[in-house]
Parts: structure tokens; sequence; C-alpha cells
């Protein structure tokens, strides 16, 4: 599990690191290497991100400050490896980078994972709802289609060429009814399970985090 975590921050980072600059120009001239250190470990983020930040300043010609920045972040790191910290960032799905030690590990990680589970079922419920809501939109569009159809059938002047793609139209809405009615019949044997998921990760949690 904890491979899986630290592998997945590890790109989640590099993906951030590519998309957006970590410090702005006057982070960079004021040259507060202890705050930002310390700011990145209270945010669990890994030694790795000071170089984001030197990528970041060397454009306005400034240098990072290794050894202010790692002292400070490991002060940071020190408000964020605890259990009700896991709990928290595992609860809003966030990754964790594998930053802390082995002995603060031991309340850290259990929370995380805790509350990631939470996390994680609370969004396939949230995903089926809207898969089920979605069909439902569909159904209801491809209905009123249908009728429309129908009702452009029995209206008067058509061709019987005209009569013929009207009738395989309708022939189409009709088979994308039955497809979206199976859609919906999915995303409610998903929803269900999803509640059911739900219900018993709050079971298994309750009184031991505040849900």
């Amino acid at each position: 599990m904890r491979r899986w975590i630290i592998a997945g921050g590890v790109v989640a980072l590099a993906a951030l690191s590519g998309s957006c600059t970590t410090m702005s120009k006057d982070e960079c001239l004021a040259g507060a290497w202890g705050e930002k250190g310390y700011a990145d470990g209270a945010a669990g983020y890994p030694m790795t991100r000071l170089d984001d930040h030197a990528k970041a300043c060397a454009k306005f010609q400034v240098a990072p400050n290794p050894a202010a920045y790692e002292s400070a972040r490991e002060d940071g790191l020190r408000t964020y490896c605890t259990l009700r910290r896991g709990w928290e960032e595992g609860r809003s799905g966030n990754t964790y980078y594998g930053v802390c030690r082995p002995e603060e590990e031991a309340a850290f990680l259990p929370a995380y994972q805790d509350g990631r589970r939470l996390h994680d079922v609370e969004e396939a419920v949230s995903s089926a709802e809207s898969a089920l809501n979605s069909a439902e939109a569909r159904i209801a569009d491809r209905e009123d289609k249908l009728e429309a159809k129908e009702r452009e059938l029995r209206g008067e002047g058509l061709t019987d060429e005209q009569k013929e793609r009207v009738r395989d139209r309708i022939n189409e809405v009709r088979g994308e009814i039955r497809q979206a009615h199976r859609a919906a019949r999915e995303a409610r044997d998903a929803l269900d399970q999803a509640e059911w998921d739900l219900r018993r990760v709050r079971l298994d949690l309750t009184g031991r985090y505040p849900i």
C-alpha cells in the first residue's frame, strides 16, 4: 500500500511541477527559505519540492538556501506527521509522499489509509449518482425525441422516402432509449453497492475519527 501511495505521489508531484510555478518573483527575491521550507513540510511535500522552487527562481537569478529550507521543513513535518493530520489528508483525498519518519508514520499512515478509504467510497457514491442522473436525463431526452418523431410520422405531406427515414430514426431512438435504461440499471446497481460500502466503512470507523 505504501509503495502505491508514494509512487502515486511522485507522479502527481511531477505533473504539478510541470504545470505551475511554485514561487513568485517576490517570494524568490525575498529569499525566505526557512519560511518556505516550514510551509512545505507542514503541507507534506518531499524534499524534491526544493528543486521546483529552484527552477521557479532561476529565471530571477536567485538560488535557494538548501540548509535553511531543509531544517525548517523538518520542523514543518512535525506538524504534518500526526494521526489527526493523517486522517485529514486521507479524508481529503490528498496524496501522501512518504515523508514521515517510521516512528511518526506508525500513527500517521493507518489514519491516512482509513481517511482515504472513506474518501474513496464517498467518491464512488458521487460517481454512481452522477452516472444515474446522466442516464435518466438521456432517457427523458430520447423519449421527447421519440414523441416528436412519432408526431412527425403522423403528419401530412411526407413522401414515402421521408416516412422511411423518420421510421429509421424512430428505431434508432428506441435503441438509444433501451441503452439508456441499461445504463440506468447498471448505475443503480453501482449506487446500491457504493452506498452499502459507505455504510460499512462508516460503521468500521465510528468512534475512531471525527466522521
